[in-house]
């Protein structure tokens, strides 16, 4: 079968009715594009994202699922580091060692925000961050703040003499084999055996865990230069 098509028609300079030829229509009349992507603005914040994540020293990069849970097998609940997804629409993924084993949790990106996926119903209401640094140190704050909270219900219980009740943290889902949820603690990173971080970065970490402010520190510029490159706790 063949397929014939109009042939090219004249484009229309005239506006719309009741408008004098030649006037230009106002801007309620004309057609809005849609909102364009700004590569530079998108490859920036990737750039950076990625320069935070060299200096983090939990960065593992390309590192296989298999590979990634190997690495936290034996280590403690809540060990955990960031390396490449596998799949082909995300480009981080989490890695954690929970209660029930090492399990992994895609880093979505979206217009320069970084979020963990989840398919759990508080999706819509969980935070985005800038780089996948923030989202850590945030979940890491979070965990130090449930557990502060439940050392203290704990001793409010035992002076009540009251049982403690066990109460769990936000659960995302496994992106494994099954799909069950899992909870999320996150408390001490996994560095590199091969690559492990620098005494200068990890007085820089002690120093930024002191203060938010490094412009406010007596010392000289060049330092408060360093600090800037990574202001993160973890």
């Amino acid at each position: 079968m063949i397929l014939c098509e109009r042939g090219p028609r004249t484009l229309s300079t005239e506006g719309p009715r009741g408008m004098r030829e030649g006037a230009v229509p106002p801007p309620s009349c004309l057609q809005r594009s849609a909102q364009t992507w700004d590569p530079v603005k998108e490859l920036t914040a990737i750039g950076l994202n990625l320069c935070y994540l060299e200096n983090s020293g939990w960065y593992w990069g390309a590192l296989t699922a298999a590979q990634a849970h190997a690495a936290l097998q034996g280590a403690s609940e809540g060990t955990f580091l960031v390396r490449d997804s596998s799949h082909p629409m995300y480009m981080l993924t989490l890695t954690v060692r929970t209660a029930r084993g090492p399990t992994s949790i895609r880093i979505q990106y979206s217009d320069t925000q970084f979020l963990l996926d989840s398919s759990s119903p508080a999706r819509s209401s969980l935070s985005s961050f800038p780089n996948v640094s923030s989202l850590v140190q945030h979940y890491m704050g979070a965990e130090r703040k449930a557990a502060a909270a439940e050392e203290k219900k704990k001793a409010a219980k035992e002076k009540e003499g009251k049982e403690e009740e066990e109460e769990d943290t936000w659960k995302p889902s496994e992106h494994g084999v099954q799909d069950v949820p899992v909870v999320l603690k996150l408390k001490r990173p996994a560095y590199m055996p091969w690559s492990l971080p620098s005494l200068q970065h990890l007085t820089r970490l002690v120093i930024n865990r002191h203060t938010d402010c490094p412009d406010e520190l007596p010392i000289p510029r060049p330092m408060q230069r360093y600090l800037k490159e990574y202001p993160f706790k973890v």
